[in-house]
């Protein structure tokens, strides 16, 4: 493959954000490797945006909170591409409790939480992350304009879950999915800062309420949540680092 071309890997891609995510770095021209759990997930996942017309796409099995599967990953990428240049943390659990607090029903609060389905829930959105992160920092560093995007959601979002006011503010207390989202951040600025002096770029995404399977009502499109991981992404070399951003800029931590 030329070597100018940008290598990208975003987990938990067969479907939602992730898939649009995958969908349009394609576009751009990269190669991307979509992670799923499953093979025969990943490889119709692919093979559906390939014959979309979107691009180089191609299945990698990884399931985050498996470290030999990520690190089996991670020998597939420095066997055949020898780098990686651009990071989507896409994969996400959820519990019951965020369902809840998407849709305002007030039987999952933090006083009845089931400790089991909270440590699977940051197993996934945070542990997860940073076992894959260190998995591929030894490729992202072979890049010379690396990228990690991390998914994360509004909801995580200190400041806006404390203004009893606000819109957040109005959502049912989770002690599972949202606080999972607010360590991710937290996750991110650790990265950034560790990194600050180098070429390297993190930040989190907010991709705002969309139509998934963890909030299927809602009206705005996965194809439009993914456009500001995309646009992290593809940064230029000034670009932020350690910040969480949606698409009308910085959110509030």
């Amino acid at each position: 493959m030329p070597a100018r071309r940008t290598v990208a890997l975003v987990t938990g891609a067969n479907k939602g954000i992730g898939y649009q995510v995958a969908a349009q770095l394609a576009k751009r021209g990269m190669t991307v490797l979509l992670g799923a759990r499953n093979r025969a997930w990943g490889v119709k996942a692919a093979e559906t945006l390939r014959a979309a017309g979107a691009g180089d796409v191609r299945p990698i099995v990884m399931d985050v909170t498996d470290p030999d599967s990520v690190g089996a990953a991670a020998t597939h990428l420095d066997i055949h591409f020898r780098r990686l240049d651009v990071l989507v943390n896409n994969a996400a659990t959820y519990d019951e409790a965020a369902r809840a607090a998407c849709t305002g029903d007030t039987r999952h609060l933090p006083s009845g939480a089931d400790l089991d389905v909270v440590r699977a829930v940051f197993e996934t959105n945070v542990f997860g992350v940073i076992t894959v992160t260190n998995a591929m920092l030894p490729l992202l560093s072979r890049s010379s304009a690396p990228r990690i995007v991390n998914v994360s959601s509004g909801l995580g979002s200190l400041s806006a879950m404390s203004d009893p006011d606000g819109p957040l503010g109005k959502i049912p207390p989770s002690i599972g999915y949202i606080p999972s989202k607010t360590a991710l951040n937290a996750v991110t600025v650790q990265y950034a800062r560790e990194y600050r002096d180098t070429a390297l770029l993190v930040n989190a995404a907010d991709p705002g309420p969309c139509a998934t399977e963890l909030n299927p009502t809602a009206v705005r499109t996965a194809a439009a949540g993914a456009r500001v991981a995309v646009r992290l992404a593809t940064l230029g070399p000034d670009g932020p680092t350690g910040g969480f951003f949606n698409d009308d800029g910085p959110v509030p931590w």
